[in-house]
């Protein structure tokens, strides 16, 4: 029974939802929260699910097998495919979050990007940040969390990992594969990389 009304539900807030505008693609593969507020021109991919306590903006893009729950996107943002926004998070206008990126009780700021492979927890992000893939807030010691705050027009190279508490002012950039555990000061580069070494004429061991 229960089964059937989870069911009924289900198709009940899909024929809602697409009454309102909404274009969903497969819309079977789609599931709501009774809670989950959609605006206008939002189009929905398949295999998306929305836990409680979504609130969705207009001109929004969510693309396939992204979860959202509790959490608020802002108009003109585009989620995943692949995404998970969890819990306390908000995407401020016009923010990007990539394919396998997972956000955790963190601002995103207005037209940002976050790409591919990262991973955000803790965090407030400003506005017109490029954070690359596969860079990491490193926001648990094992104790407790702490907090990575990353000011306007920031860029953060491809697989970093900012160890938190961080601060890294406005205008910085970081150096791809940096793992950077002091606060950034204004419109500076950080980056730590080790140097390259080459040895000529290198032969593997055989087997």
């Amino acid at each position: 029974m229960k089964q059937l009304n989870t069911k009924k539900l289900q198709n009940r807030l899909r024929d809602k939802f697409t009454k309102s505008g909404v274009k969903m693609i497969g819309p079977e593969t789609i599931f709501f929260s009774k809670d989950t507020k959609i605006g206008q021109n939002v189009t929905i991919e398949p295999y998306v699910v929305f836990g409680s306590k979504v609130k969705i903006g207009n001109n929004v893009i969510i693309k396939s097998f992204s979860h959202l729950e509790n959490c608020r996107v802002e108009n003109k943002v585009d989620i995943g495919p692949f995404a998970r926004i969890r819990p306390g998070t908000i995407l401020r206008e016009g923010s990007k979050v990539g394919n396998y990126v997972e956000i955790k009780k963190s601002t995103i700021g207005k037209k940002s990007k976050v790409n591919h492979l990262t991973y955000i927890g803790d965090s407030t992000i400003g506005k017109f940040v490029n954070v690359g893939a596969g860079t990491i807030t490193c926001n648990f010691d094992g104790i407790k969390k702490s907090k990575t705050k990353i000011k306007d027009n920031v860029f953060i190279g491809s697989n970093s990992s900012l160890v938190a508490p961080l601060k890294i002012e406005e205008g910085s950039v970081i150096g791809a594969g940096s793992v950077i555990t002091k606060n950034v000061r204004k419109k500076s580069l950080a980056l730590t990389r080790s140097l390259q070494t080459e040895i000529k004429n290198y032969k593997r061991k055989k087997k």
